[in-house]
Order: structure tokens, then C-alpha cells, then sequence
């Protein structure tokens, strides 16, 4: 499958909020000397200058993409730590993508703000035109600090190498436990060993990167769009840095006030409940696959009790791995959207009766890793000092329990995506944001809420709440979308023009009797 395809957008989401145990759709890094630089290694510049951006050649990606033969490309200079006057450097790469319509552009570009954290931001840019979000604006793309293509790179290959081996362990095994705080100890170590300043890697920095990003280019105004984990930067950035902001469109929220490791079991369930609910409400889909709920926790008990193991040819492989599906190697499949929304109900009816054949190649596909492209050491400097603290590994336990009732522990015992995290951040060692980060941003900035009801990563129910603090918001819920939910749909992509038109009044209309798609019907 080509990577840079509507029907991989569900791959590049299952990154969000974040699969730190799990394949990374994407290729190998490639770019210009100076925009990869050496992983761990950041600009030996001292000093106290003020942010600039200086022009330079635009990333190369291994697959090509077609916005960046013609796009203005550079890097933001920018303090490693804002909070020490006189230290080094750091070089983030952007990229300025020109209005597709440029006869009569808005002034007001829209920079964007990715997921993950740690996902390549540069690999979201055809996913971004093709929904029209350069049609009548200049598109300005910057990778979050520590991502693909600056310096230092915060890519931890000693992950992405566990990562492929995990399939062959049990999700939640001691095994894969022991491996996997292996590769973070090293990773930590080298990124360490190079001046890298961990503690520094955090959204207020992250906030203030952009803030910089628009001065330094010289824009009056932007607007903000953010997804995922870029909803969360995008409304970090908003209550810090106001000034500017024309309007924010935030889509699959991950509110900063509520972001913790126990509420993604909230949002996992919330997920999984409403597609359970949309196929018992279409009569096909609940006639052939009457009690969704007792097949998924009767499957997960038994993996989990009696995992299975199975030699599988993964879709990017050439050759069978050892592939182990237990109880949370299941669950997490799902939280990624591997197989997709749609399919569910017939995977879990083809497991039932003895054919693993859905997930386990969508588990083998993780043998395929591209070391170095995912900025793992950016999502645990985030995630161990903004979502960890002020919680245990029991609270963990206890929301899971709470969210799947009669679970096996050992599969509630770890956040969906994000496995093993509390011993990670002991190793990580990062301090404490928690009072920093976890507050709500109150705002009169135009703003608009996008949420899918598919959302097995971020609930979207969560997205009220937040609407509620935007005093001149608009909230949409699209039925039968998943995570990262303009780019899968076009009702979407049209209210998000109508918005950045009219912040104010944005046409809403085309989501009212929007329904999900027909589910995947397989015979009995």
C-alpha cells in the first residue's frame, strides 16, 4: 500500500497519543546533513540571541513528497531551555507550503501541530493537502522539538529495534518488560552522553517554540490546527501565547487539564463501545455479530490465559515472524485501528471460531520497524513528566478495571499504547510539570472542536468539556471516525474550510445525518 494514501491515515494515527509499542508507518530517515543531523546531538551554539529562522534546503524524505520540491524550507533556532539564559541551541525544521489557490490567498496562514508526541510531522503533509488545508492559505509545518529532521533528534533506534521484536513476546510479558526498559536505559543514556537536556522537551517549551516560529517569520496572524497531541500543544500554546491567534481548530482532543495515563482506559472504552453500539444499530451488522461486547472480553480472557503463537508473514515483510497474540497485544491492535473500525466485529467473529488471521498479521506488522524516525525520546520526556505524575500503577490498574470489568489484570495493568510507562519514567527522570500542564484553557479565540466517535484514543466526549472553555467555540462529532478525524472525512475537511473562513460562523450543516459506514459482513 502506497504510505502517502487516504486509507494509510488510520496507520499515521494509530501513532497519536501514542503507540510507543507498535510499528511506525513510515520510512527510513533521510534529509540533508544538517537537517538530521546526529540523533542526540544538538547545535553547539552558545548564547542568548533571540530566535531566528534561517532559510535551508527542505527535508528528503525516502518517499518522496510533492509539497516539498517547492516549498520554502528552513529552521527556527531556538534556546534548548528557555529557563537557562546562555545555553545551547537547538534547529527546528519548517517548512512553508504555498496556497494550492494562489491567485487570491488569505493573509492569515494556519500552521499545524502534529501528534504523537514524537510522530515525523513532515510525513502528515499529504494528508494535510489533501484536505485542503493549503487551498486558499499558505500551510506552514514545523517538527516539534527532538522530532525527525532537527537537532538534536530525540529518535531512540534502541526502542524501534524492541519494538520489532515484541511481536514475538507477550504484550505484557516480564520478557518484553525487561527488554523494553533495556532499550530505554540506553536510549537515555546516549541521548544524555550527546548535552541533551531531557527536562527541556516538554509542551511550555513546545508552546513557545511556535510562538518564536510566528515572530521570527514575521506573520501578524495565523491560525492553529492541531491533532491529537497537537490539540494538546495547540490549547498549551493558545493559553501562553495568545497574541496572533486568528483562530484554532483542534481535532481528536487530548485536553492538557485531563491528560493522565489512567484516562486512556476512559477513552478506550468510550471508543470500542460506540463502534459495538453502531453496528448493533445497523440490522446486518447486529444480526450476524449479535453481542460484540461478551465476544471481545471472552477473546481477550482467553489469549490472555492461552496465548497464541503462529509464524506470520507481515504485509511489509518478505519472510514469516514469530508472532505472539495474548490479551493486550489484542486490545492494543484495536486502540491502533489495526484492523480498521469497520472490520472489527468480523475479526472478532473470525477469532472466535479459531482465525486469528486479522490480527496477527496486523501484530507481525510491527517486525517491520524504520529505526530512528519516531522521536521516542520526546514522547517520554512528555509523557513522564505531564501525564505520569500525581498517579500509580494501581490508579492504572483501577481505571482499567473500572472500564472493562472481569479484564484480566495483566492486561488493565498497562495504559493502552503506552506499556511499562511508570517503570520507563523511573528510568527517564524527568521532573514533575503536572500543576504546570494540567490546567484549562479559558479563551475568547474562535475555535473549533472536531471529535470522531470512533476514537478509541482520545474519547469523544472529552472534547465538551474543552469546548465549554472557549467561550466562541463550535464542537462537531462525526459519526464512524476514528482517531485524526479531518483527513478520513470530507464533511470534516468542508467544516474546517468553512471555519478558518468564518471563525465565527463556521457551515456545520453537511454532519447532521451523517451515519457510519456499513460494517464488514462475513458469512456465517
Amino acid at each position: 500500500m502506497p504510505k502517502h494514501t487516504l486509507h494509510a491515515v488510520t496507520a499515521a494515527a494509530a501513532l497519536a497519543c501514542l503507540a510507543a509499542l507498535g510499528p511506525v508507518p513510515t520510512g527510513p530517515a533521510g534529509s540533508s546533513a544538517r537537517a538530521t543531523g546526529t540523533p542526540g546531538t544538538a547545535a553547539p551554539t552558545p548564547g542568548t540571541a533571540a530566535p531566528r529562522f534561517v532559510p535551508g534546503a527542505c527535508p528528503k524524505p525516502p518517499e518522496p513528497i510533492e509539497a516539498l520540491r517547492t516549498a520554502r524550507c528552513g529552521f527556527l533556532e531556538v534556546p534548548e531551555n528557555r529557563s537557562r539564559p546562555g545555553g545551547r541551541t537547538i534547529e527546528l525544521a519548517v517548512a512553508r507550503i504555498a496556497a494550492a489557490e494562489p491567485a487570491k490567498p488569505a493573509q492569515d496562514p494556519v500552521v499545524f501541530m502534529a501528534g504523537g508526541p514524537g510522530a515525523d510531522t513532515f510525513d502528515d503533509i499529504p494528508f494535510l493537502i489533501d484536505s485542503g488545508l493549503n487551498k486558499g492559505r499558505e500551510l506552514i509545518v514545523m517538527a516539534q522539538r527532538g522530532n525527525l529532521y532537527d537537532r538534536p533528534n530525540l529518535a531512540c533506534p534502541e526502542v524501534d529495534r524492541f519494538n520489532a521484536r515484541a511481536v514475538g513476546l507477550g504484550y505484557d510479558s516480564q520478557q518484553a518488560e525487561q527488554v523494553m526498559l533495556k532499550a530505554v536505559k540506553d536510549c537515555r543514556a546516549r541521548l544524555t552522553a550527546g548535552g541533551v537536556d531531557l527536562s527541556a522537551y516538554n509542551s511550555t517549551e513546545n508552546a513557545a517554540d511556535f510562538a518564536d516560529l510566528r515572530t521570527a517569520l514575521g506573520i501578524p496572524r495565523w491560525n492553529v490546527y492541531g491533532y491529537s497531541y497537537g490539540s494538546n500543544l495547540a490549547l498549551t500554546y493558545l493559553r501562553l501565547h495568545p497574541a496572533g491567534i486568528r483562530a484554532v481548530a483542534i481535532d481528536s482532543v487530548a485536553p492538557p487539564r485531563f491528560v493522565t495515563l489512567p484516562w486512556a482506559w476512559g477513552s478506550t472504552a468510550e471508543g470500542i463501545r460506540n463502534i459495538f453500539e453502531a453496528c448493533a444499530a445497523q440490522p446486518a451488522c447486529k444480526d450476524r455479530y449479535p453481542d460484540l461486547p461478551r465476544t471481545l472480553t471472552e477473546q481477550v480472557r482467553k489469549l490472555e490465559a492461552h496465548p497464541l503463537t503462529l509464524d506470520v508473514t507481515p504485509p511489509n515483510g518478505d519472510k514469516p515472524v514469530k508472532t505472539v497474540l495474548d490479551g493486550g497485544a489484542l486490545l492494543n491492535l484495536i486502540v491502533a485501528f489495526t484492523p480498521r473500525p469497520k472490520d472489527i466485529p468480523a475479526a472478532l467473529d473470525e477469532l472466535s471460531r479459531g482465525n486469528p488471521e486479522r490480527f496477527a498479521k496486523a501484530r507481525a506488522a510491527g517486525s517491520v520497524q524504520h529505526a530512528g524516525v519516531f522521536a521516542h525520546g520526546l514522547t517520554n520526556s512528555i509523557a513522564c513528566s505531564e501525564w505520569a505524575p500525581g498517579h500509580s500503577e494501581r490508579d492504572v490498574l483501577d481505571a482499567g478495571r473500572k472500564a472493562f470489568p472481569g479484564w484480566p489484570d495483566s492486561v488493565l495493568a498497562q495504559a493502552p499504547q503506552l506499556p511499562f510507562q511508570y517503570p520507563v519514567c523511573g528510568i527517564w527522570d524527568v521532573p514533575d510539570r503536572a500543576k504546570i500542564q494540567r490546567v484549562p484553557t479559558v479563551s475568547p479565540v474562535p475555535a473549533l472542536v472536531v471529535s470522531g466517535t470512533f476514537d478509541v484514543k482520545t474519547g469523544a466526549s472529552w472534547a465538551k468539556g474543552v469546548a465549554r472553555d472557549l467561550s466562541r467555540s463550535t464542537a462537531v462529532q462525526v459519526p464512524g471516525i476514528g482517531h485524526w478525524v479531518v483527513p478520513q472525512s470530507p464533511c470534516a475537511q468542508r467544516v474546517l474550510a468553512s471555519f478558518f473562513a468564518r471563525p465565527t460562523a463556521p457551515d456545520t450543516s453537511c454532519v447532521d445525518g451523517l451515519e457510519p459506514e456499513p460494517f464488514t459482513i462475513i458469512p456465517k
